[in-house]
């Protein structure tokens, strides 16, 4: 559930002020969590039946081949989307700590372009790993890394306290700007929660009787892995503004010089995390295309293909992050675009197809309201954060 996206918050908060920043992140961290229950509620609602992908719930609620293409479309989106913004927050690690270890003029400037290749190329080993279960080690050391930078981050900002000259005032100076930059801000909070792409999966792993259904345990989880969530974001979110104001970066940790040390460990605690995040997301990617290849275009089963597609997969993914390594504006874009559907208004829409609560009953009036919330943030995040890679892109040169 902590993903990189946390890094982005401070900057969020600065986009936003105190108070429109305070409660976009409590009522984004209040809907997702309720959106949330119903995925893990309507995964068995259906006697005797499990729907273990989103997908699969899409089509339960909107039928066979509509559903497939209301919800798939959506998820590649959400995955391809984060592979590509993990690309360059590993790049964007990679780099931050090299400059701590060896800084100019000891050692030679070296651009984000080639700490994005670095990134990518332990990614051409790793994705010719068969399945999830063969990333066990991997994952397990993201969950502990996410957790760990996030503290460091939180702490750092803390101990640092204010800076002598800090200004929480708008980041721009016409109306028009401060604006857009606030739709951007809406898509960096919006794409810190993504976990409710996967939800269905690992809830799918649970043990499930008719006495002892899996939403039990499977919503005990969810409860502490949202208090974590709040442990981690909000600290990070609120420190990260308070100690720099305006002034801090799209990424707190490259803000942060002091300890140098601690930072540089919390930058490379983020490569560890965004190499497993980046797989989880990928290999239903992967999947999919495989599937595709063989079935649709008849393509034979072999080790040839698979190292192919992948292969090709993850360079694609690499050149779109080279070419736009734009963080803050990536963020911004598709977590508008990609992640606010699925994760803040489309779980609302099957609840209310499915169980069609009283009309303008509580469940009724919370769902629209998560709807609406959803739709204005799908429309104008990615305004915000169009021009944010716009504007990153004028001075932006990949390699000399």
């Amino acid at each position: 559930m902590v993903g990189a996206g946390v890094l982005g918050l401070p900057y969020a908060m600065s986009e936003l002020g105190w108070g429109p920043g305070v409660t976009i992140m409590i009522l984004s961290w209040v809907i997702t969590l309720y959106t949330l229950w119903q995925m893990v509620e309507m995964h068995e609602m259906v006697p005797g039946k499990r729907f273990d992908r989103y997908h699969e719930l899409g089509q339960h609620a909107f039928g066979e081949k509509l559903g497939l293409w209301i919800v798939v479309p959506q998820q590649v989106v959400v995955e391809v989307s984060t592979c590509i913004v993990y690309m360059v927050t590993g790049g964007k690690s990679l780099k931050k700590f090299h400059d701590i270890v060896c800084p100019p003029p000891k050692c030679q400037d070296i651009r984000l372009t080639f700490f994005i290749m670095i990134f990518a190329s332990v990614h051409f080993v790793i994705s010719h790993l068969p399945n999830f279960h063969s990333l066990s080690l991997i994952s397990l050391s993201a969950a502990v890394m996410s957790l760990s930078y996030s503290t460091i981050a939180w702490v750092a900002s803390v101990t640092k306290g204010q800076e002598a000259d800090v200004n929480y005032g708008p980041r721009e100076t016409s109306t028009t700007a401060i604006t857009l930059s606030s739709f951007n801000a809406l898509g960096d909070v919006a794409f810190a929660f993504a976990g409710h792409n996967v939800v269905l999966e690992i809830q799918a792993t649970i043990p499930s009787t008719p006495d002892k259904p899996s939403k039990k345990p499977m919503w005990r989880g969810v409860i502490l892995a949202y208090l974590v969530v709040a442990l981690c974001y909000f600290p990070v979110a609120f420190s990260g503004y308070y100690s720099f104001g305006n002034k801090v970066d799209d990424n707190i940790l490259v803000t942060l010089q002091k300890p140098s040390w601690l930072i540089a460990t919390a930058n490379m605690f983020v490569v560890v995390h965004v190499i497993g995040s980046y797989q989880v997301y990928a290999m239903p990617v992967f999947d999919m295309l495989e599937t595709f290849l063989v079935k649709k275009l008849r393509f034979k089963p072999s080790t040839v293909l698979r190292f192919t597609t992948r292969t090709i997969y993850v360079g694609v993914t690499m050149f779109v992050a080279i070419a736009v390594p734009f963080f803050g504006g990536l963020m911004g874009f598709f977590g508008g675009l990609a992640l606010a559907p699925t994760t803040y208004y489309l779980p609302c829409i099957m609840w209310l197809v499915l169980y069609k609560p009283k009309r303008f009953g509580l469940s009724w009036c919370a769902n629209w309201v998560c709807i609406v919330v959803g739709i204005v943030l799908m429309i104008l995040a990615p305004i915000g954060g169009l021009r944010s890679i716009i504007l990153s892109a004028k001075n932006y040169k990949m390699f000399s």
